[in-house]
């Protein structure tokens, strides 16, 4: 029974954000969707989204990232859909994730409110910032921005070295005032970890830029909150992967509503997008118990190298 009724959940939300999505469309200037010399059924798209979204979902919770960070340059660069209807579904489709998700992550106590919060507030308020950039700006000019920032992301996830357990000497005086602190249950090995942070003002500082970027290319946030978060601020790692998804709910909130009013939002991608990472989300939940999340640290990074060389070429006119 709980497993159908995150079905009806998955499905009623499905439909209220296409409705939503189609107010806002109905009443904005439409822009060319699909290119005019695709010869594909129609029905062949929505379908595509659905089976790449579901995957996508998956790998998105056991690394930690927004589907967003996946869905937008893999989706812009290789689907014929205008860049600003796939950064606008991408952060509806990083928010779906992270709605599913992030009860399920909450129960098992690897997501921490105390810790999500004051950054999200941070994040959220400049991804509407982001948003208006991003959609100002020429499609060309986005791309090379896009494909130069995934393949910056994908440099840090090889580069930076995450930690189970980070050494945190001694809590700073912000953290322990709004008491971010907890203890969570590893099941891998039977223990209960007791976790503080430190260096939190800077990375609540981070969290700005973060912000902005997140809006600015509607990719989530997640390739960078994990970083900050486990390395920076000494989070260990499953409660900054858990948390980070969960902050990815506050944080593309703010950033979908800019595109929606814009009407750079589609139903047709928009449903089964939601629905394949929704789902995806909730397998990726149960595995992510009992796995590490670097198991899926190198498709991640195949997957955005490629995406991300796709982008910049793309916005380049080398390959169109």
């Amino acid at each position: 029974m709980p497993t159908l009724k995150r079905v009806a959940v998955v499905v009623i939300a499905a439909i209220m954000v296409a409705g939503l999505c189609s107010m806002a469309f109905a009443e904005a200037p439409v822009k060319e969707v699909v290119a005019k010399a695709s010869t594909v059924p129609w029905w062949v798209w929505p379908l595509s989204l659905f089976v790449l979204t579901f995957l996508l979902g998956v790998v998105a919770v056991l690394g930690g990232l927004g589907g967003g960070t996946l869905f937008v340059p893999i989706v812009g660069g290789f689907f014929p859909f205008h860049l600003d209807f796939v950064r606008g579904a991408g952060l509806l489709v990083a928010l779906a994730g992270a709605l599913a998700a992030g009860p399920g992550l909450l129960k098992k106590g690897m997501a921490n409110l105390r810790l999500a919060l004051p950054v999200g507030l941070l994040a959220s308020s400049c991804a509407i910032v982001g948003a208006m950039i991003g959609l100002a700006l020429p499609t060309n000019i986005l791309q090379i921005a896009l494909g130069a920032t995934i393949l910056g992301i994908v440099g840090i996830v090889i580069k930076t070295k995450k930690s189970e357990y980070p050494e945190v000497p001694k809590a700073d005086a912000l953290s322990t005032a709004l008491r971010i602190n907890g203890v969570y249950h590893e099941v891998t090995t039977g223990e209960d970890i007791n976790w503080k942070i430190h260096r939190t003002p800077l990375g609540l500082g981070l969290f700005v830029i973060i912000g902005i970027m997140a809006g600015m290319f509607g990719i989530g946030a997640g390739w960078a909150n994990v970083p900050v978060l486990n390395i920076l601020m000494g989070a260990p790692l499953k409660v900054a992967v858990s948390s980070s998804k969960f902050l990815l709910s506050i944080t593309d909130t703010s950033a979908a509503w800019i595109y929606i009013n814009n009407g750079a939002v589609i139903p047709m991608m928009v449903v089964p997008s939601i629905i394949g990472v929704m789902l995806g989300s909730l397998v990726g939940v149960r595995i992510l118990a009992k796995t590490k999340p670097a198991a899926v640290r190198y498709i991640v990074i195949i997957m955005l190298s490629f995406a991300g060389a796709r982008s910049l070429l793309k916005g380049l006119g080398i390959w169109n």
